[in-house]
């Protein structure tokens, strides 16, 4: 798994921690400009607005970019629950047309298949269930290539088919789920632009003696809150936004009904 530092910590710490660092960056730029008589005299605070305004303009930028990276992964993975749904209801229509032999077995197999993608999506320890998961492909692989040796006909052709759209689905899900990260370079970069940004619009604020943080703190707030919420969207299994699983447990009960 592609988990970053930040997947173990809780939301909470991390909308206080970045608070608290673009407010020590804003109070850094101020104390810079208001200690420093020297810098004060070398430095035009015009020139200050047009760099305040770029590094806005920039920070801006990369908010948006790293929010529609979050917001594709986590429609692409909603994307893949529906579609395995669909190919493991699929699946459970098609094993009515292969030999009740294996007919019988298949079925429970993607029953116990249901349950264990179910159980995956609120387990503190998921390799479990996708081991499992992996081991009930071999054993639904075995009983339908055994149908298609024994009855090679489209019946079994079609059964092979959704064994192996299936078997895709789950490594896409997998993929999607628990290895598609943002990369540790693109929030090294966000935070440091934020504390950029913070530090330079400090420096501007020395040059007058209020700080103005009745103007800087709900712009901090604000920023820390999007930062927390691209954080929450990028880790699915401890997040506030996870994938709804309706379609899963729709299908869970179907099957389990034809079984009653």
């Amino acid at each position: 798994m592609n988990n970053t530092p930040l997947e173990s910590v809780p939301l909470y710490l991390v909308y206080i921690s970045l608070f608290l660092l673009q407010l020590i960056a804003f109070e850094i730029g101020y104390q810079i400009t208001r200690r420093n008589k020297r810098f004060k005299e070398e430095v035009e605070p015009g020139t200050l607005s047009p760099m305040v305004g770029g590094l806005i303009g920039v920070l801006g930028f990369l908010l948006a970019f790293t929010f529609s990276i979050a917001t594709s992964q986590y429609n692409q993975r909603k994307q893949y629950v529906l579609e395995e749904a669909n190919e493991i209801g699929t699946s459970y229509l098609r094993a009515d047309l292969i030999d009740t032999k294996y007919k019988t077995e298949v079925k429970k197999l993607l029953r116990e298949y249901v349950d264990v993608r179910l159980q995956a999506t609120n387990s503190t320890d998921i390799n479990k269930e996708l081991v499992r998961s992996v081991e009930l492909h071999g054993l639904l692989w075995n009983e339908v290539t055994e149908a298609a040796l024994a009855t090679p006909n489209t019946n079994t052709s079609l059964m092979i088919q959704s064994m192996n759209n299936l078997i895709d689905l789950h490594e896409k899900r997998v993929t999607a789920g628990l290895r598609d990260r943002i990369p540790l370079s693109i929030w090294i970069t966000l935070l440091a632009i934020s504390l950029m940004t913070m530090a330079t619009i400090g420096i501007k604020a020395g040059f007058t003696k209020p700080r103005g943080l009745i103007a800087v703190i709900p712009m901090i707030l604000a920023f820390s809150a999007l930062t927390t919420l691209i954080v929450d969207l990028n880790r699915p299994q401890k997040g506030l936004f996870k994938v709804g699983q309706q379609s899963m447990i729709s299908l869970q009960k179907s099957t389990h009904k034809d079984v009653n």
